[in-house]
């Protein structure tokens, strides 16, 4: 697993710069103005409707695959599939009807605040956008069929013809016509199939033109993925208000809400993401064999790779926030208004940072077990939860408030997932994850004060991008020194690893 989960992220490292480089250029180009918040809502608008029913199928899908091509074997696992797929098409179809009659009424639904001219535009935005639904869901099928037989490459690399699209279609709408922005991201959208098709055809898969609703495996996976989907959906009910409550506050109030929790989930995709991905199919598997010892190392494995990976990061980046976002985006139309409403929700939404990962994780691994009814139990107390602190805390906080309270509802999220996890499959190495917890959390503070300090030195003989850099460089190599010497089971793992390959070569 740790093999592939760091091809992984080194793949997602350079398509998550690609996507930064997609943000900064919109950023250029717009800022944060009314343009950007209309365009970032009616890209919004079709993720929220459409992204918890293509979770729940996503999550029921890999499980069920894997029973049925256990229990039936390969063809009838195909016949599924075909049939999944075109069950989501006309889905598709009656969401995208219902988006285009009621579009005006969904945006002011995502966005109280907008008016006038903007109101306008992202109605037109989100008409285009709702297109998009399509081949999403036909790409969440594919990239979980590619990953059971084991190819987690392409499903990692549809993130560059997306992006490149979508940095192209940004720079075209600033020159010609604003909706190509719209029009090039349905575009990107539909140029990941170009990667995933001709890789599931690679993998075995036919196309074949079947359709019964009344199947049982669809059934069957209905009942796993409604709590998902229920779940997921809590999720983006907690954006909805996040966004709402946001175009309330400030002009460019959405924009600079999407900016940070960007920067929040390049963290998420390179580190969690590539973890989890890997680690779903494997224990799916062990959960249909029972196998419960493999299934409880995997996922201690997992936990404590991703402390050891975040707890640096969030560190890092409450400590250099503003610096952070005046090197990424702090040029064009990015003005220091929009520097400064970033930077600050940037701060809070990095307090919850660790737990967006680790209920990432154990979320997967009660999916694994076909328990899809915990995680959307403990979701729906977080959305309540979330929903409170957001009114109470945007009050005295604006745009970090509505963050904060993010971070807040993750965390106790998590805490009740860890619970109900223990209490599910008993001890899973609860002690020795706590201990490396405090062990790479000291190790990050030391890190956090050196590269602080670093960084008020450099400032002044170098400018304040360079300075860092070169300060984020610094606490990077006083991280890795500390933590060798703690005896991080993870840490002497991977240091015997690389030992071993540089004697081969």
């Amino acid at each position: 697993m740790k093999k592939t989960a760091i091809i992984l992220m080194i793949l997602t490292i350079f398509s998550k710069i690609f996507g930064f480089a997609r943000d900064i250029t919109l950023s250029y180009f717009y800022g944060a103005s009314n343009i950007s918040d209309a365009y970032l809502i009616s890209i919004t608008i079709p993720m929220v409707i459409f992204s918890f029913i293509g979770t729940g199928i996503a999550t029921g899908y890999i499980p069920m695959y894997s029973k049925i091509e256990n229990s039936s074997g390969i063809v009838e696992a195909n016949i599924y599939t075909n049939n999944l797929v075109n069950v989501l098409i006309v889905m598709c179809t009656f969401i995208v009807i219902l988006g285009f009659l009621f579009t005006n009424q969904i945006v002011k639904l995502f966005a109280s605040g907008f008016e006038g001219d903007t109101l306008v535009l992202a109605v037109k935005f989100t008409k285009i956008s709702l297109l998009g639904i399509y081949f999403t869901g036909v790409v969440y099928i594919f990239k979980g069929f590619l990953q059971i037989k084991g190819n987690y490459t392409i499903p990692a690399l549809v993130g560059f013809p997306l992006n490149f699209i979508i940095i192209l279609s940004i720079f075209i709408s600033s020159k010609t016509n604003i909706l190509v922005l719209s029009i090039g991201s349905v575009i990107a959208i539909a140029s990941q199939l170009i990667l995933v098709l001709p890789s599931a055809y690679k993998k075995g898969y036919k196309y074949e033109f079947i359709l019964n609703i009344k199947d049982e495996h669809i059934k069957d996976m209905a009942y796993i993925a409604l709590p998902v989907i229920i779940g997921v959906s809590v999720n983006q009910i907690n954006i909805l208000v996040d966004r709402t409550l946001a175009s309330q506050i400030a002009i460019g109030g959405i924009s600079a809400l999407n900016y940070a929790n960007r920067l929040n989930g390049f963290v998420q995709g390179i580190f969690v993401i590539s973890i989890a991905t890997v680690m779903y199919p494997m224990i799916s598997k062990m959960a249909v064999e029972n196998n419960m010892i493999g299934l409880k190392k995997t996922l201690s494995e997992a936990i404590s790779s991703i402390n050891l990976l975040v707890l640096p990061a969030t560190v890092g980046a409450m400590i250099f926030a503003e610096p952070i976002v005046r090197l990424l985006f702090g040029r064009g139309a990015f003005d220091a208004n929009a520097i400064s409403m970033t930077s600050y929700a940037l701060f809070f939404y990095s307090i919850g940072m660790v737990s967006f990962g680790l209920r990432e994780v154990l979320s997967r691994a009660f999916y694994a077990m076909q328990d899809t009814k915990t995680p959307m139990i403990n979701a729906a107390i977080a959305m309540v939860m979330n929903i409170i602190l957001n009114i109470i805390l945007s009050k005295f906080l604006g745009i970090g408030g509505l963050a904060f309270a993010t971070s807040i509802s993750a965390i106790f999220c998590t805490v009740l997932l860890f619970i109900s996890l223990r209490k599910k499959i008993g001890s899973f190495g609860m002690k020795s994850i706590i201990i490396s917890f405090i062990k790479i959390l000291c190790a990050s503070l030391v890190m956090g004060v050196i590269a602080k300090v670093s960084y008020n030195i450099l400032l002044n003989s170098i400018n304040a991008n360079l300075s860092l850099i070169i300060s984020i460089g610094i606490g990077a190599v006083i991280h890795f020194i500390i933590i060798y010497f703690m005896k991080i089971e993870e840490v002497d793992t991977m240091v015997s690893t690389l030992k071993k390959k540089l004697k081969k070569v």
